[in-house]
């Protein structure tokens, strides 16, 4: 059940936040992702632990995706406060991605080639689909691309670690917290 909430709460508030910045309505995400963020850590075992995970995963989001925007290799319809930084529905866009890491995307830890081709094709799969719906666009397709895809291979296996480290939710707990007991 815990699984299943994940994967539509995630997928109604990403969709929320593109179209919302599509339609210059970019409250709508963040609103959207404060829901899903409600709910999820209602499910928390430990709370604290998902509250630092999130904020950790927004600080890396926001530094990523500004240096997108800085670059000029992506812009935005609405929400930013600077046309250097990534607009603030993008960065609770981050904030909810980390609520699928000890959830939804457990079954990648302990798996950092995985993460990271994951990273490698989501990436910027994901950034294409945010395209497709409005949200976002890719002022030079291909550096974006390029800097997404290797940005995301490097990043999903430090966020899946940062992950064990600050898992909260119910299930298999850490794999090294089970050996050191042993």
């Amino acid at each position: 059940m815990l699984l299943l909430a994940n994967v539509a709460l995630f997928q109604v508030a990403w969709l929320s936040s593109v179209i919302g910045g599509a339609r210059e309505m970019p409250w709508l995400g963040p609103v959207a992702v404060l829901i899903a963020l409600a709910v999820h850590l209602r499910f928390a075992r430990k709370p604290f632990e998902e509250i630092i995970l999130v904020l950790t995963c927004a600080l890396i989001g926001a530094a990523f995706d500004s240096l997108l925007v800085a670059a000029g290799w992506v812009s935005y319809k609405s929400g930013q406060f600077s046309a250097f930084i990534a607009p603030y529905w993008i960065i609770t866009m981050w904030m909810l991605f980390a609520t699928t890491l000890n959830v939804s995307m457990r079954w990648m830890r302990g798996r950092p080639r995985l993460a990271a081709l994951f990273g490698l094709y989501g990436g910027p799969a994901a950034y294409l689909g945010g395209q497709a719906l409005g949200g976002i666009v890719l002022v030079e397709p291909w550096p974006a691309l390029i800097a997404l895809g290797i940005g995301w291979a490097i990043m999903m296996p430090i966020l899946m670690r940062l992950s064990e480290e600050l898992d909260g939710m119910p299930g298999a707990r850490r794999k090294w917290l089970r050996e050191k007991s042993s």
